[in-house]
C-alpha cells in the first residue's frame, strides 16, 4: 500500500515538474520578440542585445534542463521507492 502512494506521488511530482518545462519556453519566445524589437529600433546595439538575449536564454533553459532531469529521476531511479 505505501509503495502504491509513493509511486502515485513521484507520478504527481514528475507532472509538476513537467509543467516547469513550460515556462521557460514561453520565456525564451518573449525574450526573443523583445531583442528583435529592439535591434529594430537601435541596429547599432545588435552584438550586446544579442548576446545578452542569448545569455538570458541559457540561463532560462536551465531551469527546464533541472525539470527534466528530475523527472526523469523520479520516473527511472526513483530513490524514494527504496526507502520502503
Amino acid at each position: 500500500m505505501e509503495r502504491a502512494i509513493v509511486l502515485a506521488a513521484s507520478a504527481i511530482g514528475i507532472g509538476i515538474a513537467m509543467i516547469a518545462g513550460i515556462g521557460p519556453g514561453i520565456g525564451e519566445g518573449y525574450a526573443v520578440g523583445q531583442a528583435c524589437a529592439a535591434i529594430g529600433r537601435q541596429p547599432e546595439a545588435q552584438s550586446k542585445v544579442t548576446s545578452t538575449m542569448i545569455l538570458g536564454c541559457a540561463i532560462a533553459e536551465s531551469t527546464g534542463i533541472y525539470s527534466l532531469v528530475v523527472s526523469l529521476i523520479l520516473l527511472f531511479a526513483n530513490p524514494l521507492v527504496n526507502l520502503l
